[in-house]
C-alpha cells in the first residue's frame, strides 16, 4: 500500500483520523512459530509440538505466540503507509492499551489495520504518532488483537 497523496512529515496532523487499511497479508506457518521460539526461548508445546497440540490444545493445534502476532505490526505499519514516504526514520516508541483477543492458528493468514489516532511535535523534527492498530484473522470475525501502537517520526 501507499501513503496517501499529499501525507507527509510536514501533513501528519491533516491525517489524524485517516484509516490506513489492511497490510499486506502475512502467513503465520509452523516455520514462521517455530523460528520465533527459537529466537525467544519460549518453546511452549501449545506453539511448537504439533502432535500434541492437536490432541490436547483447546483450539486444535497449534497457536501463535501472542509476542509473535505483536511484533508482525512493526513491518506491517511500513507496508501500510503510516510511516510518511519523506520520513528520514522511524522508531517503534512503545505499546499501549494491547489486549490478546484470539489465537492465531500455524498457518493463518493476518493482515494489520492502522488508524491515524493523534501526532504529537517532541522538537528537533520529531513527531509521536499514536497509531490505533490491530491484527485480524483471514476467516475470522474476532481480531487476534487489538491496541496502539507508538511511532517517533523523525522528518
Amino acid at each position: 500500500m501507499s501513503a496517501p497523496q499529499g501525507y507527509s512529515v510536514g501533513t501528519l496532523k491533516e491525517f489524524i483520523g485517516h484509516d490506513f487499511g489492511a497490510s499486506e497479508p502475512i502467513d503465520v506457518d509452523q516455520i514462521r512459530i517455530n523460528t520465533f521460539a527459537d529466537v525467544t526461548g519460549d518453546h511452549q508445546w501449545i506453539h511448537v509440538d504439533v502432535a500434541k497440540a492437536r490432541k490436547h490444545s483447546p483450539f486444535g493445534g497449534p497457536v501463535a505466540h501472542g509476542f509473535l502476532t505483536l511484533s508482525l505490526m512493526a513491518a506491517a505499519v511500513a507496508s501500510a503507509g503510516v510511516v510518511p514516504p519523506d520520513a528520514k526514520g522511524v522508531l517503534n516508541y512503545g505499546l499501549e492499551k494491547v489486549r490478546f483477543l484470539a489465537p492465531v492458528p500455524s498457518g493463518a493468514t493476518v493482515r494489520a489495520h492502522f488508524k491515524l489516532a493523534d501526532v504529537e511535535a517532541k522538537g528537533d523534527d520529531r513527531q509521536l504518532l499514536r497509531v490505533e492498530a490491530s491484527v485480524a484473522i483471514d476467516g475470522s470475525d474476532k481480531p487476534a488483537l487489538v491496541g496502539e501502537l507508538l511511532a517517533m517520526v523523525i522528518g
